[in-house]
């Protein structure tokens, strides 16, 4: 098992993320690695965290790998969830359509695993988190 994979990934998944036309429409360049609670006027009204992540062994017989869950966020400050709905969908299609390219290993796969739209208080009024799980192992 190996967790040297996971800043790479990270780094990729961020980098696809805001590259993607149709996300930036939504949230511009608004995609953060951490919660933004206590920045007054930081956020926009409309942004994505990179969430957390569960990582565990995937090693074969011929290669040492892992598998990274790891949840993006979507937050919003409107009244609907029509918006962040919208761009969860957008961040589904940015992750799903296109390869990543790690510095360090390969990605074997990513998939979609499940979400949960939630309501909040203001000033963060919708949350959904989406949860996928990315399969990565040594480059060969």
């Amino acid at each position: 098992m190996t967790y040297r994979y996971s800043a790479g990934l990270q780094a990729a998944i961020y980098q696809r993320l805001a590259a993607d036309a149709a996300l930036s429409n939504l949230v511009g360049g608004a995609i953060y690695d951490a919660p933004l609670q206590g920045r007054e006027g930081a956020a926009a009204p409309d942004h994505i965290t990179l969430g957390d992540e569960a990582t565990r062994p995937f090693d074969t017989k011929t290669s040492v790998g892992a598998i990274h869950d790891f949840s993006v966020k979507v937050h919003s400050a409107r009244d609907g969830f029509d918006t962040a709905k919208r761009i969860a969908g957008a961040v589904c299609a940015a992750l799903m359509d296109a390869p990543l390219t790690l510095a360090d290993g390969r990605l074997v796969s990513m998939r979609f695993l499940r979400a949960k739209a939630e309501r909040g208080a203001a000033p963060e009024k919708r949350r959904i988190s989406l949860l996928f799980r990315a399969v990565v192992d040594e480059s060969n």
